[in-house]
C-alpha cells in the first residue's frame, strides 16, 4: 500500500494498516507524503522523495510476495512515475487505487500534475480506482456520474467504483462501472453524516479481499459491509468528523 501519514490516525495509511489487518493480511506500507491534517481537513502535505519510495518498493518485493496494492494520496507525479515503473516490473498484481484529490474539509493532497499523471499513467494500469462523488466529477469532468465514470472508461480505466459516502440520501449507493452493459450497485443505509477516512478503508479493504482471492465483486461486498461495521462504531477522536473503528472485530 502507497499512502499519505495522517496524524489525526483516521484516514491515510492508517486506515490502510488497520483495515487490512482486521481483513487478515498483512501490510507492506509505504509512505508517500506527510501531512498536517485533523479530522476537519487538511492543512498541508509533503510528498516523501520518490528514489526513497523506489528504493521501498523494490527492498519489500524482493523480500516478501505482494498479493495486491492499494494506492491512496501520492503526494506529487514523481511517485506515481516510481510507481508505474514498478508494476511494469511486477505485472498482474490487483492495484486499487483511491484516487485522493481533496479532504472532506477542502484541503487539497494532489495538484494538477498529479492528477494529470494518475490519469494518463496510473489509472490504466489499476484493475479499480474508487472516486467519491467530488473527485469523480473532477476526474471525469461531469457532474453527471455515469457521464464521468464513461469518460474515465474511455481514457483507459478498467472499473469506477464511484462511492456514495459524501451524498445525502438515506443510502449509501457504491455503483461499479466497467465495460459491463449495466453498472452494478452495492446499497447500505446511511448511518448519520459522513466520517474521517472511509474511502481509505474502503479501498483498502478491497485490497485486502483481492489479496485473499476473492473475486472482484465480493471483495467490493465484503469492504462494504466491513465500512458499515466500523462507522456503526465510530469514534469521536477530535472536534471534526468522527473516526470509523477499523479495531472492531471482523467475522469472517
Amino acid at each position: 500500500m502507497l499512502s499519505g501519514l495522517d496524524p489525526s490516525g483516521g484516514a491515510g495509511i492508517q486506515a490502510d494498516i488497520q483495515a487490512v489487518t482486521a481483513l487478515g493480511c498483512h501490510p507492506l506500507p509505504v509512505l508517500t507524503c506527510l501531512t498536517v491534517q485533523d479530522t476537519t481537513n487538511v492543512y498541508g502535505a509533503e510528498p516523501v522523495d520518490a528514489e526513497l519510495v523506489r528504493r521501498q518498493l523494490a527492498c519489500v518485493a524482493a523480500d516478501a510476495p505482494i498479493h495486491a496494492i492499494k494506492t491512496g494520496a501520492l503526494g506529487n507525479a514523481a511517485i506515481v512515475d516510481v510507481l508505474v515503473d514498478f508494476l511494469g516490473q511486477h505485472p498482474g498484481i490487483p492495484v486499487i487505487t483511491d484516487p485522493v484529490i481533496k479532504a472532506a474539509g477542502g484541503g487539497d493532497l494532489a495538484d494538477d500534475e498529479l492528477i494529470e499523471a494518475m490519469k494518463q499513467r496510473l489509472f490504466p494500469l489499476a484493475e479499480m480506482i474508487t472516486p467519491n462523488g467530488i473527485e469523480l466529477t473532477m476526474l471525469g469532468d461531469s457532474p453527471n456520474p455515469e457521464e464521468a465514470a464513461r469518460r474515465l472508461l474511455e481514457g483507459g480505466c478498467k472499473s469506477v467504483l464511484a462511492t456514495g459516502g459524501h451524498g445525502t440520501g438515506e443510502h449509501i449507493i457504491n455503483t461499479l462501472f466497467n465495460h459491463a452493459p449495466k453498472p452494478l450497485t452495492w446499497e447500505i443505509e446511511r448511518v448519520g453524516g459522513e466520517y474521517h477516512g472511509t474511502g481509505c478503508t474502503l479501498a483498502a479493504a478491497i485490497a485486502a479481499g483481492r489479496a485473499g482471492g476473492l473475486s472482484q465483486r465480493a471483495a467490493i461486498s465484503q469492504a462494504q459491509n466491513f465500512v458499515n461495521r466500523a462507522i456503526l462504531h465510530a469514534l469521536d477522536v477530535g472536534k471534526g468528523q468522527p473516526v470509523p473503528d477499523r479495531g472492531i472485530p471482523w467475522e469472517h
